[in-house]
């Protein structure tokens, strides 16, 4: 729908350019390839307010709690407790104890390779369900099948089992009964070059046949750049999740074989749920595209900004080159950084002016002092929270 694409960055205009036309480029040849998407006749979401999706509460998944992220390692064998670092696990030998970040995954997929030590405690590994079975200790170990073979209900987990379908797959088993069970995370996952109107369809068949299983959004994205991977992955993943579908993530960017590519991964799978709102794990900066009405450098400013405040996870910070639109776009923010005049900052509280004026030499220590008064401001170092 529509004919324009806005693309809007904290950067020089050129830059914006060539995201627009990554996010053109994907939708030119789609419909040659494109495999058809039956017609929806009922839809039973409200395009134009907030629902999170109704599900079955199973250990960490669905109800009220936030999407889980689940690392794909089935193509990189994890050997050493320092390959956990790239997605924020940390093992610290000297005191043998595990640190965590915000961007810690939940869930570790290992496939046919399990990992052979003992991961950190509220880490769980997820093994194709022929390994699995064989498994001696399956303390936080839950099998991966493929949603037929879960339907059969063989030697399964008796608490919690994992199973991968497309949108043929779910058709398919409502037609001949979906098992009334609570022990399933569907993995919800697509070839069709359409992926998310393909998935949104699967979770609207599962809507209307009143099945409230859990559902993790699985892509995989391969002979991409970087850039394009992110993209990717967001439009994909992130226009489900703003309609509050999806109740975890799991992404691959080419096929995830070194720890380089996982932390990529995991930045984007965070970054994707803290841009829908749906898990917040980081600041959350809210800053406008340079004008000629900007009364600062914004790009400087806002990475001095940054530098200082990057660690206050769900603190949201608007940063604003002047008072004409400024205060509207940041409307949600928890602070304000706006210019009103040469050299000149007003600092506001959510929608409230508290300081004007403010030398712009002196502006980011006071708006440190600001969050300080509020009682939000935490030492950098304090938000890695360790885990025996």
């Amino acid at each position: 729908l529509g004919d324009t694409v806005r693309v809007s960055l904290t950067e020089d205009p050129e830059f914006e350019a060539p995201v627009a036309r990554s996010l053109i480029d994907r939708y030119n040849d789609r419909a040659q390839n494109a495999q058809p998407i039956a017609e929806i006749k009922n839809y039973p979401i409200n395009p134009y307010q907030y629902e999170r999706r109704n599900t079955s509460e199973l250990k960490n998944f669905g109800g009220n709690n936030v999407p889980r992220v689940i690392a794909d390692f089935s193509n990189f064998a994890i050997t050493e407790m320092d390959k956990l670092k790239c997605i924020g696990h940390f093992y610290l030998p000297a005191t043998d104890k595990w640190a965590m970040n915000d961007t810690g995954i939940d869930y570790l997929y290992s496939g046919k390779n399990p990992v052979p030590f003992m991961l950190p405690n509220g880490l769980r590994e997820i093994v194709d369900f022929k390994i699995w079975k064989n498994i001696e200790n399956q303390s936080n170990k839950y099998p991966m099948m493929s949603l037929s073979d879960w339907a059969k209900g063989e030697s399964l987990h008796p608490e919690m089992n994992f199973a991968c379908g497309n949108i043929n797959d779910i058709e398919k088993l409502i037609k001949t009964g979906f098992p009334d069970k609570n022990d399933l995370i569907l993995i919800l996952e697509t070839e069709n070059p359409h992926a998310m109107p393909e998935m949104r369809a699967a979770f609207v068949m599962l809507q209307n046949a009143g099945i409230k299983v859990s559902v993790v959004l699985k892509r995989k994205y391969k002979q991409i750049s970087e850039s394009d991977f992110q993209l990717y992955a967001s439009t994909d993943c992130g226009g489900l999740l703003l309609d509050g579908l999806g109740d975890g993530i799991m992404l691959s960017y080419q096929e995830n074989k070194d720890q380089n590519t996982q932390k990529i991964v995991n930045s984007t799978a965070f970054g994707i749920l803290q841009a829908a709102r749906t898990r917040i794990t980081k600041t959350e900066y809210i800053s406008c595209p340079s004008c000629g009405r900007t009364l600062f450098d914004l790009q400087e400013t806002t990475a001095m900004i940054r530098k200082r405040t990057d660690h206050l996870k769900g603190v949201k910070i608007g940063i604003m080159g002047c008072i004409v639109n400024g205060p509207g776009e940041m409307a949600d923010a928890d602070y304000g950084y706006v210019g009103i005049g040469k050299d000149k900052i007003s600092l506001y509280r959510g929608q409230i002016v508290v300081k004007r004026s403010v030398n712009s030499a002196n502006a980011v220590d006071e708006l440190v002092d600001l969050i300080k008064e509020d009682g939000k401001w935490i030492e950098k170092g304090e938000e890695l929270g360790l885990r025996v």
